[in-house]
This record gives structure tokens, C-alpha cells and sequence, in this order.
């Protein structure tokens, strides 16, 4: 082989190293640009699972927020409620015997003696009473008014035709609200009474 021969051998070796050199590095700086694209692309994503969750607890965190306040809003109701019924049971407790003392004071007797230690117990009577009425005791209208279920218990009922219908004739037993609520409805005859009803009687 000529030297000739040789040099242009040589010269084809070192292209094709050269070649082959490239091809490599463009593979490799492929190779490198993908790598670098999917780890951004995975970054992204852990990026927007983040934002997800942040959002989820954030969420999360506003609501029960919330919740709190309404419970709070609702105990301090609730202590509120308690406290201006806190009387309740014990008023309750005392009307059947200060009923019984109104009726025994209000007795019509002879005697001079025990006619003056009854009005000397209804002062002491009607002060108890306005004490409770201070406090909101408050007795139910019932007598000629219209009858309410609300307030009102029937316990008797008369046919007067000449009274308007559904009115309270009589109040058997008085009752009482205590600060908007019905401590003990009132026992009363009602006016009930209708055309039909009528006929049947002639």
C-alpha cells in the first residue's frame, strides 16, 4: 500500500470517528433535553398536586372554621337561654300553693280577728306575687277572650247561643307565661256551639 493509500485511509478513520463522535454527542444532548423535559414535566405536576392540596386543606380549614364559630354561637345562645330560664322550675314549684293562698285570703269571714290576719297575709301574698311579676311572671288573659290553644286549655264547654262562638266563659284555673313562655296553659269553659248542634237540641 502506497502511502498515499495510507493517508486517505486514514483520513476516512478520522472522519468517520468524527462522525461517529457527533452522531454520539447529538444523542446524548437528545438524550439530555427529554431528561431535563420530563423532569420539569414531573416537577409541574408535583407542583400542581401541591396547589390541589393546599386548596383541599385550605378548604377544609375555612369550614371548620366555621363550625366553630356556629358551635360557639350556639353555646353562648344556649348559656343566654338558660340563664333568663333559670327560674323556671322553682316559680313553677310555687303557683299551686300561692294559688291556694290567694284563695284562702280572698275567704269572705265574720270575724274581726281573722278578717285583719287575712289582709295582713294578702299583702304578703301580692308581694310575692309582684316580685314573680318583676322577675316575668305574667298571668294568661283568658276570661271573654277568644280561645287559644296557645294558652288556653278547654276543660268544659257550655252552648250559648247568644255568645259569640269559641269565647271563654269562665277560667277554672289561672295560668301563666313566664318571659314569652307558657308556664301552665289556663283551664277554662268555652262558648262552643252550631247550628247543627242547635237543631238536634229542638
Amino acid at each position: 500500500m502506497s502511502e498515499k493509500e495510507k493517508e486517505v485511509l486514514e483520513e476516512e478513520k478520522t472522519e468517520e470517528t468524527k462522525e461517529t463522535k457527533e452522531t454520539k454527542k447529538t444523542e446524548e444532548t437528545k438524550e439530555t433535553k427529554e431528561t431535563k423535559k420530563t423532569k420539569k414535566d414531573k416537577k409541574q405536576q408535583e407542583i400542581d398536586e401541591l396547589k390541589l392540596a393546599v386548596a383541599k386543606y385550605q378548604e377544609e380549614f375555612l369550614k371548620s372554621k366555621a363550625d366553630l364559630e356556629n358551635y360557639k354561637k350556639r353555646i353562648n345562645e344556649e348559656r343566654i337561654k338558660d340563664r333568663k330560664y333559670a327560674a323556671t322550675n322553682l316559680i313553677s314549684d310555687l303557683l299551686i300553693p300561692l294559688d291556694q293562698l290567694k284563695k284562702v285570703v280572698n275567704v269572705e269571714v265574720d270575724d274581726d280577728k281573722l278578717k285583719n290576719y287575712l289582709i295582713g297575709f294578702k299583702m304578703i301574698s301580692n308581694q310575692i306575687y309582684q316580685a314573680l311579676e318583676d322577675d316575668g311572671l305574667k298571668e294568661i288573659k283568658a276570661l271573654n277572650e277568644k280561645f287559644d290553644p296557645n294558652y288556653h286549655y278547654a276543660v268544659e264547654k257550655e252552648n250559648n247561643k247568644e255568645l259569640e262562638n269559641g269565647i271563654i266563659t269562665e277560667v277554672i284555673n289561672v295560668g301563666y307565661t313566664y318571659k314569652e313562655r307558657v308556664l301552665r296553659p289556663a283551664m277554662v269553659k268555652v262558648n262552643e256551639w252550631s247550628e247543627e248542634n242547635n237543631e238536634q237540641e229542638n
